[in-house]
């Protein structure tokens, strides 16, 4: 597949602090004047590479200021451990938050960075007693680790993936818990949750999480929107990115300006009843 791109040329992403948070989040910084909307979640909600993310496309069809909270790489650790995160969705009218994959956070087999959820800190004893054979001095990223030790084993892998499920649907309540606000979960990805072989593999994001458990969160939410870009979708938003030569194979991860623009759609709907 063919990428366009602006040569050498980068966004500035006129990164940003808020509060006593030690995220660099995507500026320009947003008055904290209520009311607002907050948005927290990952490389999509954040925007890399992309002109227009979602969250400044709501801004343009709502009536109140959205306050981009996206981390890249970030899975639900950066969120439920920054204090200064939860007060700023708490005092929002509305949250949301996009739906992160369970394996960019600690759990009972592994221990992620507290900011950088993909890189990959330390097993537990428990991991290591599962897997004797493994040497996991090798690794750095989340994703490097899971794919060894599915195919080392698959059947201990089971084990894995379903600690890893428990543990995001745990943490997710936590979160919803500590923001204390009306909050609308946003599913974003090339595959629906009800698509198992895709919520089965590593590869798919928001990795390992299916319909059952979005399911188990509805009670503790105003709505769920879900957009599944198709690849047509995909195509031609990868036109209107914006990168570096040497982001190229960056670039090929994310969904586009196309599908930002479906999600600020589906998402200013559902917001605006809301508020």
């Amino acid at each position: 597949m063919a990428f366009q791109n602006s040569g050498d040329s980068a966004l500035n992403y006129v990164p940003c602090r808020y509060g006593k948070s030690k995220i660099l989040f995507r500026g320009p910084a947003k008055a904290l004047t209520a009311p607002y909307v907050a948005m927290i979640g990952g490389t999509e909600t954040y925007g890399k590479f992309t002109q227009a993310p979602f969250p400044d496309l709501v801004d343009d069809q709502i009536d109140q200021t959205v306050v981009n909270l996206g981390c890249v790489n970030a899975g639900t650790d950066v969120f439920i451990n920054d204090q200064s995160i939860a007060d700023i969705c708490t005092k929002a009218e509305v949250t949301v938050i996009q739906i992160s994959g369970a394996h960019n956070m600690s759990n009972r087999f592994y221990a992620v960075h507290p900011r950088r959820n993909d890189r990959f800190l330390r097993s537990s004893t428990l991991l290591q007693t599962i897997y004797r054979d493994i040497d996991f001095t090798d690794f750095n990223f989340t994703r490097h680790l899971l794919g060894t030790l599915e195919k080392n084993s698959e059947e201990k892998f089971l084990m894995v993936r379903q600690e890893l499920r428990d543990a995001w649907i745990a943490r997710m309540k936590s979160m919803l818990t500590k923001i204390q606000g009306r909050v609308i979960l946003l599913w974003l990805s090339d595959h629906s949750p009800d698509d198992f072989e895709a919520t089965q593999a590593i590869g798919s994001d928001p990795v390992f999480v299916n319909r059952e458990m979005l399911d188990a969160l509805r009670p503790h939410v105003k709505d769920i929107v879900e957009v599944v870009a198709t690849q047509k979708m995909i195509e031609a938003g990868y036109k209107e990115l914006i990168y570096a030569d040497l982001d190229a194979p960056a670039a090929q991860e994310m969904l586009g300006q196309v599908v930002h623009r479906e999600v600020a759609d589906k998402l200013a709907h559902a917001i605006k009843k809301l508020i």
